[in-house]
């Protein structure tokens, strides 16, 4: 019962996680968007997401590797877990060292006032955000295929 409720919460956790990511890549792509739009927008976005995500994503991390050495007698289950979990880590730090360093700078821009190179941080947030929109949907596809495997 208690793997079930882990596989459970697993689930919802990193649907919640990958969902998140999936929606700010399809509905806020800043490519096209004013410089006070973007500021804006982003600075919006990085004061409600800025500190439940990670939150999310360690708790993710943690129940996946719980589930993982749950299921450590199913080797294939086990392995495929372990290597979302290792998605799931690459996606936190593309965050922490690609995203949230240039959040930090993003935070402290005036929104009628951008800096000169304030499309460059732009692109480089949004390329370090497709990074990590891969990463948690590979996580997310390991960890509910390996829930739908017969224990």
């Amino acid at each position: 019962m208690a793997t079930q409720i882990i596989r459970f919460l697993n689930i919802i956790m990193v649907a919640l996680v990958a969902g998140t990511i999936f929606g700010i890549w399809l509905g806020y792509n800043p490519i096209g968007l004013s410089a006070p739009t973007y500021i804006e927008q982003q600075q919006n976005n990085i004061k409600a997401l800025n500190t439940i995500m990670p939150l999310l994503g360690l708790i993710t991390i943690i129940l996946t590797l719980i589930s993982a050495f749950l299921r450590k007698k199913e080797k294939g289950v086990f392995i495929i877990l372990l290597i979302a979990t290792v998605f799931l880590i690459l996606s936190g730090l593309t965050t922490k060292f690609g995203n949230q360093p240039i959040n930090s700078v993003v935070m402290t821009w005036d929104m009628n006032t951008p800096p000169d190179n304030w499309a460059t941080l732009r692109d480089q947030w949004w390329a370090y955000h497709m990074i990590r929109t891969s990463t948690a949907f590979v996580a997310l596809c390991l960890i509910v295929w390996t829930s739908m495997k017969k224990d």
